[in-house]
């Protein structure tokens, strides 16, 4: 294939509305944990020589993500966000502000944002961070309601000097909505869909830097903050907190934790928990993250996310953040402990944060 056959087969796949794609006949690889080929047109297996050879690879990634998540919704008429204040509290250092936004017509999301005291017109990067498990407080957990002092990454940023927001998923906290009377395939893809609304609300408000934004969260918040990047690349960095493994190592294969309604019931419903059937791995999701700045905290101890799956698929991505130039934008950090983002991880993820976003710590 030449050059010019490659750059016109990524044009016209980029052409097409993503909400078509997720329906086409798209190629799926038998190797995931090997993302340095590609399928060409005519079926045959070809190495990624050049970006744009990788481009055709990650569109077929995304193409298969979709294959389970359902397709993300198009964003040529989008609602507007009408945010809401509920509450106002003032602290020494922020404001925490409990809002709403208009995600879609007639759905409103809770979120809390934290804006730091600056000079006027004076504007900051910024940070969606996103909650781990949790139905009574969802967005709460990193706002600083929750007991748990290592999952405060909102208050820790804000604190840093970011300006933070912090949404609810699918059905936890304050936010009530059903994904499947409403045209959604999945939870995932319609937290996909809330979260790139966030981006939206944080581009325009008047204290973001709206080029320096970036996404962190913790076990569920950690494969959020993944799936958000992979489809929004105006996410600048993402931090992933226990949140991914291989499919094959997450629970020595079982992948019935991916398959209920609160994320991807596809992958109970045709897939069989099975990772064999599985269209798309982490392996490929974090290589589509490249060259953008990446850290995986995966302690050694988690008991949910095998540290060594973590390490397949930082193996698998490495070489195409090296196409990339941004080898050293690619990060796996192992601390001890167990299933938290605890005080030494955050030591490594926050400096890693502030150099990606160019962000001067407060």
């Amino acid at each position: 294939m030449t050059t010019l056959h490659r750059l016109i087969a990524v044009t016209a796949f980029l052409w097409l509305p993503i909400s078509s794609r997720a329906d086409e006949t798209v190629p799926v690889y038998s190797d995931r944990s090997e993302v340095m080929n590609f399928l060409n047109s005519q079926g045959k297996l070809q190495p990624v020589q050049s970006k744009a050879d990788w481009q055709i690879r990650r569109n077929h990634i995304l193409f298969n993500m979709q294959k389970v998540m359902g397709p993300l919704p198009s964003r040529k008429q989008l609602a507007p966000l009408d945010p809401k204040i509920l509450e106002t509290v003032d602290f020494p250092k922020y404001q925490r502000i409990k809002l709403t936004i208009q995600v879609e017509a007639n759905d409103r999301l809770p979120a809390y944002l934290f804006v730091p005291k600056m000079k006027d017109n004076e504007k900051r990067a910024a940070v969606l961070c996103l909650h781990p498990t949790s139905i009574p407080l969802g967005k709460g957990i990193p706002a600083g309601l929750g007991d748990n002092y290592d999952r405060q990454y909102a208050v820790h940023l804000v604190e840093r000097g970011y300006v933070t927001l912090a949404p609810d998923y699918v059905n936890m906290g304050e936010y009530r909505f059903n994904p499947y009377q409403n045209g959604y395939q999945s939870a995932t893809m319609k937290a996909i869909w809330n979260h790139m609304r966030c981006i939206d609300f944080l581009e325009q408000h008047p204290r973001v830097d709206g080029k320096r934004i970036g996404a962190v969260g913790h076990s569920l918040g950690g494969h959020n903050s993944i799936f958000l990047g992979v489809f929004d690349e105006r996410i600048q960095c993402v931090i992933s907190s226990c949140g991914f493994c291989s499919f094959p190592k997450y629970m020595k294969g079982n992948l019935a934790g991916w398959g209920h309604d609160g994320y991807m019931p596809k992958i109970r419903n045709e897939l069989e928990s099975n990772p064999a059937k599985m269209p798309f791995d982490f392996t490929e999701v974090i290589a589509a993250l490249a060259p953008r700045p990446f850290l995986a905290s995966a302690p050694v101890g988690d008991d949910n996310f095998d540290v060594e799956g973590v390490k397949d698929c930082i193996r698998a991505a490495r070489p195409v953040y090296r196409l990339f130039g941004a080898e050293s934008s690619l990060i796996g950090d192992y601390p001890a402990g167990g299933h938290t983002f605890g005080g030494p991880a955050r030591a490594i993820a926050y400096p890693f944060l502030d150099k990606s976003l160019a962000h001067q710590p407060q």
